[in-house]
């Protein structure tokens, strides 16, 4: 199955939903990447992937990507170096734990919006939306098609 055919029409408005809310309250930004497989280490596709999709380029460097590739379960949260640098040092493995303990129940949906409604709690709390913010980069779910 192709990584753009893995969700069904309900569970990425589940997921657009969950960034946009998360994305309503901070300034950062939140994406997700879906593959089907992963070779290598998730955290190194991740931090390619990071790059790729210009997160590095918000204003505040406060953007936050979820790698998931399903068929082998892998799953990987990075979040850039302003964010990084304001959150403890083990915020993102707990919540790829979290994460990852619903990817492991078959809950890939449910396992994304986690993810996103953790990211977007830490978010707010250290980058609240300002009046004059925009949206940097894009909502929608990005694939490889592998």
């Amino acid at each position: 199955m192709r990584p753009s055919k893995f969700f069904s029409k309900e569970q990425k408005v589940r997921i657009l939903e969950a960034i946009r809310n998360a994305e309503s309250n901070t300034s950062g930004e939140i994406r997700v990447h879906v593959e089907r497989n992963c070779l290598g280490e998730p955290t190194d596709r991740a931090a390619y992937l990071f790059e790729k999709l210009d997160m590095h380029k918000t204003n505040m460097r406060n953007g936050v990507l979820i790698f998931m590739s399903y068929d082998d379960h892998k799953v990987a949260i990075l979040g850039d170096a302003g964010i990084s640098a304001v959150v403890p040092e083990d915020y993102w493995d707990k919540i790829l734990d979290m994460v990852s303990n619903k990817f492991h129940e078959g809950d890939f949906t449910g396992g994304l919006e986690t993810g996103i409604i953790s990211a977007g709690t830490q978010l707010k709390k250290h980058f609240p939306r300002q009046s004059d913010d925009i949206n940097e980069l894009p909502d929608e779910i990005s694939y490889s098609e592998k």
